[in-house]
């Protein structure tokens, strides 16, 4: 696997807007104690649908105004024509963004097909580049286990390739426990000629019930071992959380080791799980060292 050997790291944390203005509190709180840790950026997620149009914007331009981190706004074709993405994209360039994460984005609970404008993700990076050509760093998602509603591997693999072409500056992968799957993707599409920098979502394991039913909806497999183990300690969080901070600080130093660009953590609006691992892999020293 072969990513920028010798480049430095990049570390991003990603939030989802918050409900209310108790959890827009929170995400203060989250993103202050993140900020010191000195990321490239953070991204901020974009609802079913567009179910999270107004929240996501507003969390996107409260980060920037503060001034600490640059904002990634996730940008969504399900749900949004192509004025109304049109008038978002120029709102952000106002605001001074300068990074996107476009995505296909996944359609709201019951709805059809063909909602918007563009249909994949392809379409959407190839828009953006046409209408404001290099002003954006544009990031995809990539899927090392593949996408769950992918025909098949070389589809997937294929849909990649396109979102690269209509102009990818460099990619998220979904979330996995399998560094093997992680370091396998990366040869596979460094093979079909595709050379951007491909950095490895990471998600904390703080509570089994939820990541089982994450896991399960979008196709990321959690290895039996840490299944079992995670059963096994029930309702008791300390321990979960112990062995989960455990788990995914082996993660992050074998894809750091193998090459990885950077790590791009899941946060759940929560400082703490992201924490730890950063601690463990001692990336404040490394930082400082830098």
């Amino acid at each position: 696997m072969n990513q920028a050997a010798g480049s430095k790291p990049v570390f991003s944390f990603e939030f989802f807007p918050p409900k209310n203005e108790e959890g827009a509190e929170r995400l203060r709180r989250t993103r202050q104690r993140l900020a010191a840790l000195s990321p490239a950026y953070f991204s901020v997620t974009f609802g079913a649908g567009g179910s999270t149009r107004d929240r996501t914007l507003e969390t996107v331009l409260e980060i920037q105004r503060e001034g600490a981190v640059e904002a990634a706004p996730h940008i969504s074709c399900i749900s949004s024509s192509r004025a109304e993405l049109l008038e978002l994209l120029h709102t952000y360039r106002e605001h001074g963004v300068r990074r996107l994460v476009a995505l296909r984005g996944d359609l709201p609970s019951g709805a059809g097909g063909g909602l918007g404008e563009f249909r994949y993700a392809a379409e959407l990076v190839a828009f953006i580049r046409e209408t404001f050509g290099s002003h954006f760093k544009i990031e995809v998602a990539a899927y090392p286990e593949f996408h769950p509603q992918a025909a098949n591997a070389e589809k997937d693999l294929e849909h990649f390739r396109q979102k690269v072409a209509a102009g990818a500056d460099s990619a998220i992968t979904q979330y996995f426990y399998n560094p093997d799957a992680f370091v396998a993707f990366v040869d596979r599409v460094r093979a079909m000629g595709i050379d951007i920098p491909i950095v490895p979502g990471i998600m904390p394991i703080t509570n089994y019930t939820q990541l089982a039913r994450f896991s399960d909806a979008c196709g990321a497999e959690i290895p039996r071992f840490v299944r079992k183990r995670l059963e096994a300690y029930g309702d008791d969080t300390a321990s979960i959380r112990a062995f989960g901070t455990e788990v995914v600080t082996r993660l992050c130093q074998r894809l750091l080791e193998e090459g990885a660009p950077g790590l791009h953590f899941y946060s759940m609006n929560q400082a703490a799980p992201s924490e730890a691992v950063w601690n463990n892999l001692g990336l404040g020293e490394l930082r400082a060292s830098a």
